[in-house]
């Protein structure tokens, strides 16, 4: 008879589209260490059917417009820091997307938003990024900054997309259907997936910056008025990558 251990050790290499088979295999092994190998791979198949469920929802503003052809998600970070650039992307994924929990990059934990970047970017049809810095943004305020990364983010696609799914906004100077979805990068995986991107590409972005300007702790807080952030600025005065225009009630 298979040793426990042993027995451990397969469930533990085994593959999501196996487990099915290896539960069959030990569904009727009595012993107690068995047993609770079967329910913990029983428990990771429903976790993983609970899953495709809610990412299927979330599919359902791709599922309505598909018909038009690309479809490009849309969604910006870094509107609120004192300090760095605004990021905003554009995302076309393709019309099979298989790819699992896609959600609101604030949802996420790092760790997740990284694996999910590199799964997007090895998936995507086509991926923009588009960038506005800190002395833009003084010069034309955030919202219009935004706009303006999100217009660079759409003009970096390497196809042109039918519609755009927004997040909430509505971007002026784009002639492409455009379609604001308030809070969607938790309703849409197109704009999950942008949300992420955009996420991580500023966080490594902001991490650059901590090891050039390390007395501000910009690896931790991405440049958001943090305590820390705030008590630095203080101390030592803005950076060339600080927003004039945000942070006048601290220095």
């Amino acid at each position: 008879m298979e040793k426990i251990g042993e027995i451990r050790a397969r469930f533990a290499s085994c593959e999501i589209q196996d487990m099915e088979n290896l539960i069959a295999l030990y569904q009727k092994d009595a012993r107690f260490g068995v047993q609770a190998e079967v329910q913990k791979a029983q428990k990771k198949l429903e976790a993983l059917e609970k899953e495709k469920q809610r990412t299927w929802q979330m599919k359902a503003y791709e599922r309505q417009y598909e018909a038009f052809g690309y479809l490009c998600g849309i969604d910006e970070v870094g509107r609120g820091p004192l300090a760095g650039p605004v990021v905003a992307c554009a995302v076309i994924l393709p019309k099979d997307c298989q790819i699992l929990y896609l959600n609101d990059s604030k949802q996420l934990s790092a760790g997740k938003r990284e694996e999910l970047y590199e799964v997007i970017l090895a998936n995507a049809v086509s991926v923009g990024v588009g960038m506005v810095g800190p002395e833009r943004i003084d010069e034309i305020n955030i919202l219009q900054a935004t706009y303006e990364a999100m217009r660079q983010a759409v003009g970096k696609l390497s196809v042109t997309p039918a519609v755009l799914l927004n997040d909430a906004v509505t971007i002026p100077g784009i002639s492409i259907r455009q379609v604001p979805i308030i809070k969607g990068d938790a309703k849409s995986v197109s704009i999950a997936a942008a949300s992420i991107v955009a996420k991580v590409t500023r966080d490594r972005l902001m991490v650059q910056y901590d090891g050039i300007y390390p007395e501000y702790g910009f690896a931790s807080h991405k440049g958001y008025g943090s305590a820390v952030h705030i008590e630095a600025l203080k101390k030592y005065g803005p950076t060339p990558i600080h927003r004039r225009s945000f942070i006048g009630n601290f220095i």
